[in-house]
């Protein structure tokens, strides 16, 4: 009876721990966002943020990445570029299907970190950071690829790289 317990138990703890791993920063900066966004997760929610020409596009879907309806819905998008620098407030409103829109005089750089926060109706409010021009992953894995090898007198370590 303990040996079945025990079974049960594992099962269920990977069957919640794994669907969590497959919402992390890293994942969702691996993949392809629907609308060549950035995509965080945030409650229930995966969120897609989009940034052009001085307007912000957020999509909302749930975690199979069915579109949330936005209407009623309220968001704000609070933009700092770079630590130490002042911030700036855009607000989201409704715009049609699964998005939310605002406009504003910003600027998105590399170092550019925007916090959404959204209230859909008779639902909790919810945030996400994202970093839209961060690097992907894979291109932040490159400095540990330096790492010297082989032999340094016989230059073993350039026959690595072909």
């Amino acid at each position: 009876m303990s040996k079945s317990l025990a079974i049960v138990f594992i099962t269920a703890t990977l069957a919640v721990s794994l669907p969590a791993a497959a919402h992390t920063e890293e994942y969702f900066d691996s993949i392809a966002a629907p609308n060549g966004g950035q995509m965080r997760m945030a409650g229930p929610y995966h969120l897609e943020l989009v940034t052009k020409d001085n307007e912000i596009v957020l999509y909302v879907a749930d975690h199979s990445d069915k579109k949330i309806s936005s209407e009623g819905g309220v968001g704000k998008a609070s933009i700092q570029v770079g630590k130490g620098k002042p911030k700036s407030s855009i607000k989201l409103e409704p715009a049609g299907g699964n998005m939310l829109k605002g406009t504003g005089d910003f600027t998105v750089t590399p170092e550019t970190i925007i916090i959404t926060f959204i209230k859909l109706p008779d639902q909790e409010a919810q945030s996400a950071r994202f970093t839209p021009l961060k690097p992907k992953a894979k291109a932040a894995k490159k400095p540990q690829d330096k790492k010297p090898a082989g032999n340094h007198s016989g230059h073993d370590h350039h026959q690595m790289h072909h």
